[in-house]
């Protein structure tokens, strides 16, 4: 090597060392070394970029750190770049988008003690991590120093040109310890509190789900920053569990609805809507449904007094356990309908302001006491089943929805009392048809027909003339009977 190389490369290097030790001569407070700024091009010179540094002094940049592939400046007046602090000359701030190309251990050294970011090439890997290149300068960079996340594929590293932070620089420059990762922090953490600072209460954000919980959902709203999605602010429709409707990895729109202080200094607790980002259902109710209306819906929960029944997304009604069936007398919503069901119901009413829906199955089912006086008449022999025995007389079951009344008076006052109370609940009964109710719904029931037994006394009595064999007698009794 020439001596004249030797001397430019020195002087290369001492002017860069210059530059750097001019740091702090001056340096003006509102900026300091390494610091990225983000500022407006207000003048293009011919080897040099004039930028607003947000500061008394302006910044300047070498037009060739600038130029693009095709050695042309993209950028006009009034762009924006984002360049670091490398030096203050007392005229100016110096301006660069790092530190990089050739420079002694000197300048690698100044670069470690400003903790200003150097441009480096990963070269390949090694154990533990990979080997970079910074400045014709070997140096290593731990595999949890590559990336703010865990790196899956090292490969993916190999050959691209990144900026790193000198962590380590020891024995004259053969061990060096670079880090990308503390840049990437420290770049996140400026963004995070602009991204802070530049949302609020109502705003729509764009996010991907990170956790789900038995409480709620994590999003990600930017790198680092994570906002929670309560279960109740999920959908507008009940749901007992987040992954009904979310899984991990979604992208989702959100609404923020609170930023809080956390317990932890710099802490921020954002709390975000996924349902809040539609319109409220019960704000389009009143145009949707109307009383008398017959729809079906989705039972969601049962309770002592009814079940409740999603008529929509979000939208839920009442059904009371007397308005589940005319055919049955109801005791539990859970003999009726089953959690997840769909049934069919009727509007009875509708509140808006209190947000109730009052439903009815029956009504959608049908009434069949509304034609009972066409179906049955008074002294019309029919058959009914027991549904219940009280003290005050037997509930018989005409058919279903249709239960009438055979009082206590009524059987005593019967042929053979002791055969009707020997019945038990489900056992058949012939009755009469007394009175019919229809605006009570009440049916009044007397006993019908003699037992069997009854018709074979009743012949025994009235027959005069010896009866034969056994199976005459009974001939004659089933011929009775008929007749």
């Amino acid at each position: 090597m020439s001596d004249n190389v030797i001397d430019e490369k020195d002087s290369e290097e001492e002017s860069f060392a210059d530059l750097l030790e001019s740091y702090g001569a001056g340096m003006n407070e509102d900026v300091q070394l390494g610091d990225k700024i983000r500022g407006e091009i207000i003048s293009i010179g011919k080897d040099t970029v004039f930028i607003d540094t947000g500061t008394k002094i302006d910044g300047v940049v070498d037009k060739k750190e600038l130029l693009d592939d095709n050695r042309e400046l993209p950028y006009k007046e009034g762009d924006i770049l984002e360049l670091y602090v490398v030096s203050y000359d007392g005229n100016g701030i110096r301006l660069s988008r790092a530190l990089s190309g050739v420079g002694g251990l000197h300048v690698v050294g100044k670069a470690f003690e400003k903790a200003l970011p150097v441009e480096g090439k990963v070269k390949g890997q090694c154990k533990g991590g990979f080997h970079v290149e910074i400045m014709h300068k070997r140096a290593f960079c731990p595999i949890g120093e590559m990336d703010l996340k865990y790196v899956e594929n090292p490969d993916d590293h190999v050959g691209k040109t990144y900026l790193f932070l000198i962590n380590q620089f020891e024995e004259d420059g053969r061990n060096i310890v670079v880090s990308r990762r503390d840049l990437l922090k420290k770049e996140q953490e400026k963004a995070s509190k602009q991204f802070i600072q530049d949302i609020g209460i109502g705003t729509h954000l764009e996010g991907r789900i990170t956790k789900l919980m038995p409480y709620g959902a994590f999003v990600e709203l930017f790198p680092g920053i994570e906002g929670m999605v309560h279960l109740s602010e999920i959908s507008w429709s009940r749901l007992e569990k987040a992954d009904e409707v979310l899984k991990t990895g979604d992208s989702i729109t959100v609404k923020v609805i609170g930023i809080e202080q956390g317990k932890e200094p710099g802490q921020i607790k954002i709390a975000l809507s996924i349902k809040q980002v539609t319109e409220d259902p019960w704000n389009s109710v009143q145009d949707k449904f109307h009383v008398g209306d017959k729809i079906r819906g989705k039972v969601t929960r049962c309770v002592k007094f009814g079940a409740f029944v999603e008529i929509a997304p979000g939208v839920e009604g009442l059904v009371h356990i007397s308005e589940m069936s005319y055919k049955k007398r109801v005791l539990k919503a859970e003999d009726v309908v089953a959690i997840a069901e769909t049934v069919e119901v009727m509007i009875k009413e509708i509140d808006v302001e209190k947000r109730r829906i009052s439903l009815s199955m029956r009504d959608a089912e049908g009434d069949p006491w509304i034609d009972i006086r066409e179906k049955y008449t008074v002294g019309q022999c029919v058959d009914g089943t027991i549904e219940k025995k009280e003290k005050f007389g037997f509930f018989v079951v005409l058919e279903p929805g249709i239960t009438g009344l055979l009082p206590k008076s009524k059987i005593d006052n019967s042929h053979k009392p002791a055969l009707i109370e020997k019945l038990r609940q489900g056992d058949a009964i012939t009755v009469i048809v007394e009175e019919i109710h229809p605006e009570e719904r009440k049916i009044t029931l007397g006993p019908g027909d003699s037992t069997d037994e009854d018709d074979w006394e009743r012949f025994a009595k009235d027959t005069e003339k010896p009866i034969g064999s056994l199976g005459e007698k009974l001939q004659q009794a089933l011929k009775s009977k008929n007749d």
